[in-house]
């Protein structure tokens, strides 16, 4: 079995693709605690805010299932998630008069009021982190993520 290979300090040295991971997960747990620190004013879980944001964009409602497609991160129990956001009168949930097996998710008229609030901290925390890349790098940097999401897959 082939050694690793150790820096002048003797630590392991990361293959390029380890090291870009490892880059990876620093920065998104950095801009992530940012844009929690908003949400949280609201108390609202980066999860939960996704779930509006999906919502609204979806005003003919959506089944668990598509929103759970359509999800940054994936939560095994989206019921539950799902639940907890409309005791707080946030969304709303009906059966379909089509087909009654099927649930359809909104956003409520309190969600969207939520959200309308959250607009603007939320661009401009992502002003803040992003803003000084410029739209140039920026879109370089969203190419180079989808194209590792596209062979990741």
């Amino acid at each position: 079995m082939k050694e690793p290979k150790r820096s002048a300090r003797g630590r392991r040295v990361a293959s390029p693709e380890e090291a870009a991971f490892l880059d990876l997960l620093r920065t998104a747990d950095l801009l992530e605690r940012g844009i929690v620190g908003v949400l949280k004013t609201e108390g609202l879980s980066p999860t939960q805010y996704n779930v509006l944001r999906i919502l609204r964009g979806a005003p003919e409602g959506l089944s668990c299932g598509e929103i759970a497609e359509r999800m940054i991160t994936r939560d095994p129990d989206i019921t539950r998630l799902l639940d907890r956001l409309e005791k707080r009168r946030l969304i709303s949930r009906s059966r379909e008069a089509k087909d009654r097996r099927t649930v359809l998710t909104r956003v409520a008229p309190a969600g969207l009021v939520l959200l309308g609030r959250l607009d603007a901290p939320v661009q401009q925390a992502h002003r803040q982190q992003l803003g000084h890349l410029g739209a140039g790098k920026l879109r370089k940097l969203m190419q180079l993520l989808q194209a590792a999401r596209r062979e990741s897959r």
